[in-house]
Order: structure tokens, then C-alpha cells, then sequence
């Protein structure tokens, strides 16, 4: 079985000490494709270091997390548009809103998002959304600026069936990660409602392992543990989620990955 990890940040120095054999292992275990976020400036250099010696593997989006926006966001959003002005990138991203940690920006980062909103219509790419104790602040800018081009996938999803209904109205995706293996994740009671031309699957590496790795450094190579369980709340074979959410993932992000 093929899958793709449709979101995961395996140029973090948490992976510095064994990036290649990690990558080995994503690709044994038949993660062909990794899509990677940008966080700021300053992941730039290693994202593309990872793409470049992994060219068939490893693809690079290029945006403004956000968690690093900042009162001055100029500077961050000027190198984010001079990048996709300079080469191809699969995607804007990660981009969003996230209100867990700080609500005192929340004007700057809604601006960082429109700002990356009007990056991906410009580029016709999509984009990939962060949002963290902010969907409705989210999903609202998407709202308005949706006039039919906007594509993409809010990912981590972890919201109620009436925010995953939104986010398929919108014509987004969702992103599925180890949240869907947490016993009071919520994502049983989503996930059942739902077709499989919604899904993409990821890791959120290093972040958000999977049972039974919960608590410890996660990695491309559980994209299948996330796809067991996806397709037990299902109710269809596992080959059938790997597929899916495979073609999905492709489909979404072009050429990248072809």
C-alpha cells in the first residue's frame, strides 16, 4: 500500500539526529509522499535542504504559521511572497489562526491569513490551514473569500460534525492525524459521517504521535496507524483508506508528488 503524509514537519531539529534513517522509515512502510509547512524565515533554509536531497519524497509549502506572527509581519510576509514568486511550491501553509496559546494578535493573524488567502489565488495554490481554538475565525475568512478557486484542507482537524460539514461546504479537505487513535479525540464521532473524498491523512511530526506512541516523537512512518483506524470508524478496508487518501492528497497539491 502507498500512502502520503499530507502534513508533516520533518526538517524540525527534533529529527536532526536521524532525519535520513527516519525517512528510510517512512518510505519502507510506504510513505512515498511528504508534504512539508513552513513555520517562518527561519525553517526555510532546512525545509529546502530536505526537498533537495529528497526530491522524489519531501515537497515543500511555503507560508507564515500562526504562531509566528508577530506585530511585524511585514518582513515574514514579504519573504513568503518573494518565495512563491522565485519557484514552485505544493502549497500556501501552514497558515491560520491559533488562539490557544495568545488571543492578543488575533488582528495580526487574521491579516496573515488574508494576506496568504490572496497568495493562493494569485499562485492557484491551495492552502493548508491552522486553526487552533479558532475555527469560527478561520472558517470565516475562508467564507469570504471563497469565490470558487479557493482550495485546500484544514489540517489536525479535531472539530464536531457540524464544523467538518462547513469545512467540506467550503470545499476544503480534512486533515487526519493521530487525534483520530486518541480515545477522547471526538474524531469517532465525526469520521463515520463521512466519505473518504474528504480525507487526507498526516502526522503533524513531530507532533501528535499516534496510540500507542502518544507522548513521544511522531513520525511519517505511523501514517498507516492513522489509517487503521480511519478505516475501523469506517467500516471499509484499509487499502481502500490508503488509496483514497493517497489520491486525495495528490490531487490537492498538483504536480508535487507526481
Amino acid at each position: 500500500m502507498t500512502f502520503s503524509d499530507s502534513h508533516a514537519h520533518v526538517y524540525s531539529p527534533q529529527f536532526q539526529p536521524d532525519q535520513d534513517e527516519m525517512l528510510l522509515r517512512a518510505y519502507e512502510n510506504g510513505i512515498e509522499t511528504i508534504f512539508m509547512p513552513n513555520i517562518d524565515h527561519e525553517s526555510i533554509e532546512a525545509m529546502l535542504d530536505v526537498e533537495a536531497r529528497y526530491p522524489s519524497q519531501c515537497f515543500a509549502m511555503m507560508g507564515l504559521h500562526p504562531c509566528h506572527v508577530t506585530r511585524n509581519l511585514e518582513r515574514e510576509l514579504y519573504e513568503v511572497e518573494e518565495w512563491l514568486g522565485r519557484r514552485p511550491f505544493a502549497a500556501v501553509g501552514e497558515c491560520g489562526i491559533d488562539l490557544y496559546w495568545d488571543k492578543t494578535l488575533l488582528a495580526e493573524q487574521q491579516e496573515a491569513l488574508r494576506v496568504q488567502v490572496a497568495l493562493a489565488k494569485k499562485y492557484n495554490l491551495p492552502l493548508v490551514l491552522h486553526t487552533r481554538e479558532a475555527f469560527r475565525e478561520t472558517a470565516d475568512i475562508i467564507t469570504e473569500a471563497q469565490d470558487g478557486t479557493l482550495r485546500g484542507v484544514f489540517h489536525c482537524f479535531s472539530g464536531t460534525p457540524a464544523e467538518a460539514e462547513e469545512v467540506i461546504r467550503l470545499g476544503f479537505q480534512l486533515g487526519i492525524g493521530g487525534v483520530a487513535t486518541f480515545k477522547n479525540g471526538g474524531l469517532d464521532k465525526v469520521l463515520p459521517g463521512l466519505g473518504l473524498e474528504h480525507l487526507l491523512l498526516e502526522t503533524d511530526c513531530p507532533y501528535l504521535a499516534p496510540i500507542p506512541h502518544r507522548g513521544k516523537r511522531n513520525e511519517p512512518a505511523y501514517v498507516p496507524l492513522v489509517a487503521r483506524r480511519v478505516a475501523e470508524l469506517l467500516g471499509c478496508p484499509l487499502e481502500e483508506v490508503a488509496a483514497a487518501t493517497n489520491r486525495n492528497t495528490l490531487a490537492l497539491f498538483g504536480e508535487a508528488g507526481k
